[in-house]
């Protein structure tokens, strides 16, 4: 019975998904049968002839796990090239705090958030989506750097077994978004892990807006993520044996808009103690930040983001010397921060009871000397 019931469940979002899908096709295919018989050219679709890219040379990246990001140029070297990435969709079990509440996720490549993947303006990247047939569900995945098809979303349906490639030029420099986003099932998706980011670094480097260059030392990428863990009867977190088990009740409290979980990398306490971000003093940091779903505010304590693209796109100018900044769901940012004092600085979403209660925070374990003019004890805490 319990079989039956979950073939039940997996064919019906299937079918769902299929049907979602097909839906811009066959309103396509139905407009174009229109058009031919009313034999009005100026409706047809069209396509521009094919740009031959069978000269630019390729570069095959291999993506490392989050906050960490695969070596790249911070200034593109040569003219565009394509940018060859794998991202392999894992369902997997994740536990989320020390009490062991487990979430069904959907992820790319195992983390929560995806790898980041860097790339120079007008390069092209040229993803491999992979969907193993271990796995229950359909995916695709929406790049919001992307132009057209739903950001490569109507191009990459992929059910259990099946593999794709899409290809797309990155015209637009900054960092953005990505997830799987298929038809009918988009923020149960997205609100089980199944998102990341892509950085596109303009050609000539990141600057101040104003022609001085900004340079960084190190980048870390933080991807923040809502999680809404059903409970039973008794107030305790439940466990399924899938992610269409967890559907129905999952959907329920997504309902509600109110989390169970706001935690950076996949876990409470995912950047922090012996995970800690590293510096020096003196390195200047890029630090970049998602948020697939629900507006965030970052806030380093103890520091600035001395330069901030806070909705991420590196054309406009950075705003300067920020506490905190705000980033709308579905957009990630960027700041830059050059460490002055050594210490445990706490970066946290400065929705103080995001970060301290439900999970919203990292840190950064600097080391160097410390600097007595940036900072003192005049007196010491004791009985006056």
């Amino acid at each position: 019975m319990t079989n039956n019931m979950q073939m039940t469940r997996r064919t019906m979002l299937t079918g769902a998904a299929v049907a979602g899908a097909l839906t811009p096709i066959i309103v396509a295919t139905n407009a174009a049968k229109a058009d031919d018989a009313h034999s009005t050219e100026a409706l047809k679709p069209s396509r521009k002839p094919a740009v031959d890219l069978s000269k630019l040379p390729r570069e095959k990246v291999e993506l490392v796990k989050p906050p960490f990001v695969h070596a790249h140029d911070q200034k593109a070297k040569g003219g565009p090239k394509i940018k060859e990435f794998t991202l392999t969709i894992q369902e997997k079990k994740m536990v989320l705090d020390k009490e062991g509440t487990e979430i069904n996720a959907m992820t790319f490549d195992g983390s929560v958030p995806g790898p980041l993947m860097v790339v120079h303006q007008d390069d092209y990247v040229e993803l491999t989506l992979v969907n193993p047939e271990t796995n229950t569900m359909q995916h695709n995945i929406d790049f919001h750097a992307a132009t057209g098809g739903l950001g490569g979303g109507a191009l990459t349906v992929v059910n259990p077994g099946d593999t794709t490639v899409l290809r797309f030029k990155a015209t637009k420099a900054g960092v953005f978004v990505y997830h799987c986003a298929p038809p009918g099932m988009v923020p149960w998706h997205v609100t089980s892990g199944m998102n990341g980011a892509i950085m596109v670094l303009p050609r000539d480097g990141l600057t101040d807006g104003h022609g001085k260059p900004i340079v960084y030392d190190k980048v870390y990428y933080v991807g923040e993520q809502d999680f809404y863990v059903p409970r039973d009867a008794n107030g305790k977190f439940k466990k399924y044996d899938s992610p269409g088990d967890a559907y129905e009740d999952t959907i329920a409290v997504m309902k509600t808009l109110t989390p169970t979980h706001i935690v950076f990398n996949g876990a409470v306490g995912a950047l922090t103690g012996d995970n800690a971000m590293t510096a020096k003093v003196g390195e200047t940091v890029l630090i970049i930040h998602s948020q697939a779903n629900r507006d965030t505010r970052p806030h380093l304590i103890g520091g600035h983001g001395e330069y901030v693209w806070a909705t991420g796109k590196f054309q406009n100018v950075p705003d300067i010397d920020q506490e905190t900044w705000f980033i709308p769901g579905g957009t990630a940012g960027a700041a830059v921060y050059t460490f002055a004092q050594p210490g445990i600085y706490a970066y946290v979403n400065h929705n103080l009871i995001e970060a301290f209660e439900l999970g919203a925070a990292a840190h950064f374990k600097v080391t160097g000397d410390w600097n007595d003019d940036l900072m003192t004890s005049v007196r010491a805490p004791s009985a006056s």
